[in-house]
This record gives C-alpha cells, sequence and structure tokens, in this order.
C-alpha cells in the first residue's frame, strides 16, 4: 500500500462550500470562470474527485445553499462512480424557529460543515471505518484540494498520537491554514466526532467560525506560494488569484 493511499483512508470526503452571497464579487464565486473555460465548481470537483482511489469510498458534497449550481459532466468523465451530490445546509430549531413552528434556513460556513459531517456520519460503515476527517474548501480559494489535503493530512498522524497519549490533554479536532495574522478556517479537515458539539453550538443560535473552532484548532503555516490564491472576494483579487496560480 502507498503512503498516498494509506493516508486517503483518513479521508472520509470533501465539502465544497459554494453558497455564499458573493455581493462584492458581482457574481456567485462558484460561478466564476477561470480563463481556461471552467468555472471555480466545476474546478474544485474536478481535484477533489481526483483524490479519490479504487477502494476509497469519498463522496464529494457541494454546499451551494439551495442556489442549484450544476456540475459540468465532463468534470466527471474519469470518475464516472464517484458520488458527487449537492447537500442541504442544517437547519437549526430554537431562535431560528418562525412564529408559525416552521424551520428557517439561516446559512453560513459552520451549517454547511455539519451538514456534511452528517451526511458522513450517516454513510459511515466498515467499508471506510477508519475515515475520520473531512476536508472543506470555500469557493474563494483556487488551493487544489489535492494540494490542500497534502499539506494538511501530515498533521493527523501526530494529533492522533497526541490525543491518544493518556499523558496528554492535547484535544485538537480542526486543521486549517494559517498565516501570521489570520486563520483559514475554510480551508482545513474536520473531526467527524465533532458533529454533535458543532451541533449544540448552532442549535444554541451561533454561527460564528471562530469562537467556535479557536479552542480546537491546529494551524498550518500557509505556504507563501499560496498567498494570493485565496480570499478573494472582487473581481481583481480573483483576477490576481488566477495570474498567480498560472505563474506556480
Amino acid at each position: 500500500m502507498t503512503d498516498t493511499v494509506k493516508h486517503l483512508r483518513n479521508l472520509a470526503g470533501v465539502v465544497i462550500l459554494a453558497g455564499g452571497a458573493s455581493r462584492r464579487m458581482g457574481t456567485p464565486k462558484a460561478r466564476l470562470m477561470l480563463p481556461s473555460g471552467e468555472s471555480l465548481l466545476d474546478y474544485h470537483v474536478r481535484h477533489a474527485l481526483s483524490l479519490s482511489a479504487d477502494h476509497v469510498s469519498m463522496p464529494v458534497m457541494i454546499a451551494d445553499n439551495g442556489r442549484g449550481f450544476t456540475v459540468d459532466p465532463n468534470t466527471r468523465a474519469n470518475h464516472p462512480q464517484a458520488s458527487v451530490h449537492h447537500i442541504a445546509d442544517y437547519v437549526a430549531y430554537g431562535r431560528d424557529r418562525q412564529d408559525d413552528g416552521q424551520q428557517t434556513e439561516t446559512g453560513g460556513a459552520l451549517v454547511a460543515i455539519l451538514s456534511a459531517l452528517q451526511t458522513l456520519n450517516l454513510c459511515k460503515s466498515k467499508a471506510n471505518a477508519t475515515a475520520s476527517w473531512l476536508l472543506v474548501i470555500s469557493c474563494d480559494s483556487l488551493i487544489p484540494a489535492t494540494d490542500l489535503w497534502q499539506k494538511l493530512q501530515s498533521s493527523i498522524t501526530e494529533l492522533s498520537q497526541r490525543q491518544s497519549s493518556k499523558s496528554s490533554s492535547f484535544d485538537k479536532k480542526v486543521i486549517c491554514l494559517a498565516d501570521e495574522q489570520h486563520l483559514y478556517p475554510l480551508l482545513g479537515l474536520y473531526q467527524i466526532s465533532i458533529e454533535p458539539d458543532l451541533k449544540a453550538y448552532i442549535d444554541s443560535g451561533e454561527r460564528r467560525v471562530m469562537p467556535f473552532i479557536t479552542p480546537i484548532v491546529q494551524p498550518i503555516s500557509l505556504i507563501k506560494n499560496w498567498q494570493y490564491l485565496t480570499n478573494f472576494n472582487t473581481p481583481e483579487e480573483f483576477k490576481r488569484a488566477y495570474t498567480a496560480l498560472t505563474d506556480l
């Protein structure tokens, strides 16, 4: 078994966050077109699919907040058996409930991530019993899923060893990129086991990402060449991102 395949057994699935309003961009980021003619959503789906191995069952989930963004059939041509499907955001009760008792969808990154975690727990089987991490990728980035996974997965073994140590209280369940000033929580790995805690957090009415992940996050230094590949919010920033991608 190669190291690549061995490490892929830790990966339960990928969720692509594509539901943002993108007001400053002027168009949904998932529909942004690269110079190659490929949409940003197709770009991320294509790279996520390339993480698959013949004996690894790894769904690729699209969380677009009901926007109905479609994937070009050609994107899946080399992976006809792969699972690519849309998921609905988790809908909370309590503070999100309307007066008539109906549920209301509030959107946001955490509700999409929770939905992906719940989906993985529902489909978890003996075939992927060792897979315990969800890879999260947002549509304000051009970092390929393959490169992001390669960068982050090296920390999984270290975290597992620390968490299994009886003498250690080390309890990091989110791994994400970070630079000197910021965390990038929507470019990271989330341990499936956090689902109950995340659900309780959201059901309490909270939606903010940073207060939830800060106590449990393991930051991984952002590669210098990736600096301009992410966090773009305007057409000018997007142009700079794909220019930087071309220059890599």
